[in-house]
């Protein structure tokens, strides 16, 4: 009995390694594929207005602004 269970173990620890290979694999062409750091021509961040602290405020109210 614990032979036929050692077997399953291991089986089960195989595909599991193969499983976790070829997701790792498949997230590397994801990640290969799409640049996402590239800006396309006349595509760039935009600039945008960030809120003040609270810190910042004069009167220290972030309510505000």
């Amino acid at each position: 009995m614990t032979v036929i269970a050692v077997a399953v173990l291991l089986v089960v620890i195989a595909v599991g390694v193969v499983l976790i290979h070829r997701l790792n694999a498949q997230h590397s062409e994801r990640i290969a594929a799409f640049h996402y750091s590239d800006a396309l021509p006349g595509i760039g961040r935009r600039l945008r207005r960030h809120r003040r602290r609270a810190a910042d405020m004069p009167n220290g109210d972030s309510d505000r602004g």
